[in-house]
């Protein structure tokens, strides 16, 4: 499927395959949320509500409105309090990043954020949802995606992680100082989909502690960019 578009979202063609590949070097998208939004104030206390109760679905976004929804460019990081939710839906989201707090909803078994496609790539940090078994994510829409191998972003050698990241480690959860993160990529099986994860480390030994990536995608951690060679595909 191609980009989504919408009163409740906004039209990406990052990962369009008719780009022409000197046009191909790509950056990630960089909007900042809103938090004086209405959207973003009742997805606040969509999460509260959902944190209180101890809800095991969340589906925050058919409480929105078409133009709220499209407000939320990002989740709050009190997702971390959702410790009682097995299945996440953002289906159709104006999403393009998911904050690394994700990580501690350790009761998570099905992530869906199908369609999202402003979303073309994850936290490392999600790999600590044990129980996350079955995923739907728009493949597609994902950078080093295995139908186009689009390109990666390229990552700067002293960066400053994109959005609302954390302050700890992606691999050992140590804080990272005050020069930044060693920033790369890695492709993992996550649930049911190979996902290209954002890891923010705060040490080159934690880089070198990584999993090896998923099998026919880029077999090392890197910083992206067009140079980058994947196996097969298309770009």
């Amino acid at each position: 499927m191609g980009p989504g578009t919408g009163i409740d979202r906004d039209h990406c063609v990052c990962l369009d395959p008719r780009r022409e590949r000197q046009q191909a070097r790509l950056r990630l998208h960089d909007e900042h949320q809103d938090t004086s939004a209405p959207g973003w104030l009742r997805l606040l206390e969509l999460v509260e509500e959902a944190a209180a109760d101890g809800r095991e679905v969340f589906r925050p976004l058919t409480e929105l409105s078409p133009d709220e929804r499209r407000q939320i460019v990002t989740l709050p990081p009190t997702i971390a309090r959702l410790t009682a939710v097995k299945h996440l839906v953002l289906y159709g989201s104006n999403l393009v990043r998911i904050p690394p707090q994700i990580g501690a909803m350790t009761a998570l078994e099905e992530f869906s954020p199908y369609t999202s496609y402003r979303l073309h790539w994850f936290p490392y940090e999600i790999t600590r949802c044990p129980n996350l078994t079955r995923s739907t994510v728009s493949t597609r829409a994902l950078y080093g995606n295995f139908k186009y191998r689009s390109p990666f972003p390229e990552l700067q050698p002293e960066p400053v992680p994109p959005g609302d990241r954390g302050a700890a480690c992606s691999v050992c959860d140590e804080p990272i100082g005050q020069a930044g993160a060693h920033q790369v990529w890695i492709s993992l099986r996550v649930a049911t989909d190979v996902l290209p994860l954002l890891v923010n480390a705060c040490s080159p030994a934690c880089v070198q502690a990584l999993p090896r990536p998923a099998e026919d995608y880029v077999p090392t951690p890197h910083a992206g960019g067009p140079e980058v060679v994947q196996p097969g595909g298309r770009w």
